[in-house]
């Protein structure tokens, strides 16, 4: 089984990127399933359900995962309340609308994917180590195959899941930093691990923004409407082939592609 995870969508060059890059990548690597992380899709912050509907409806793309910006847009949450396709973080605290993890289909086989947001540098929410144990064990239940969205802002909570989980899911990945780092690797235990899977968007950016606007608040430490860069876009994430019998994977590839 190869299973396609992609970084940050960024507004809309990330969208088009995605859209365009999407179905060759797809035929090139034979993907069976394909994970996107849409949490700023929606101008560089949030998304909203049009966007989210458009990004499920186009084809290519089994489950959207998201972060701390998934509240950006206010009306994203009616719609996420009933859209199980698109998840929040599982370990905000009960009540929070919305899905955390699932299981869906792909071929004869089942994949469970599953979401959470770190604590080092973001909003206080529940332990993300303690709601992966509990929801782990649900998920391997009903798929040998589960994936990891770790959407975590240090490098370090990223890279003690993947080792707390390593030999219990597929993959654990890093998403939120929107800077791809270079650790793929496979684990002793069987989990494809990479710290950040990297931003899908605007190339000639600052994570996305525009590079003159933050140049300016760096220099002026003055409040500055961040928008998103224009110009060339490009795909960054990564491939990873999964034994779907056991759930182990074999070997892991980054991507980082032009559109």
């Amino acid at each position: 089984m190869n299973v396609l995870m992609v970084g940050d969508i960024f507004g809309d060059s990330g969208r088009a990127a995605l859209t365009k890059l999407l179905p060759k990548i797809r035929q090139q690597h034979a993907i069976d399933v394909a994970v996107v992380n849409i949490e700023n899709a929606a101008g560089g912050f949030g998304v909203t359900p049009q966007i989210a509907r458009s990004v499920l409806e186009g084809g290519g793309v089994d489950v959207l995962t998201s972060g701390n910006h998934i509240w950006d847009k206010k009306e994203i949450i009616p719609y996420i309340g009933k859209e199980n396709l698109l998840l929040r973080p599982a370990n905000f605290p009960p009540g929070t609308p919305g899905f955390g993890h699932i299981t869906v289909k792909a071929g004869p086989h089942r994949v469970g994917v599953l979401n959470l947001m770190g604590r080092i540098f973001m909003n206080p929410i529940d332990c993300p180590f303690r709601k992966a144990d509990e929801l782990v064990a649900e998920l391997r239940r009903e798929a040998p195959v589960v994936l990891v969205d770790m959407h975590s802002e240090a490098t370090s909570e990223v890279m003690a899941l993947g080792w707390y989980l390593d030999g219990r899911v597929s993959a654990v990945v890093g998403t939120h930093r929107h800077v791809q780092t270079a650790d793929e690797r496979v684990l002793p235990g069987g989990t494809a691990y990479i710290t950040d899977l990297g931003m899908t968007g605007p190339i000639d950016s600052v994570i996305g923004v525009d590079k003159d606007i933050i140049i300016q608040r760096f220099l002026t430490q003055m409040p500055i409407r961040f928008e998103p860069a224009k110009g060339p876009a490009a795909l960054r994430g990564v491939v990873i082939a999964v034994d779907p019998d056991t759930g182990r994977a074999t070997s892991i590839r980054r991507l980082d592609i032009a559109a």
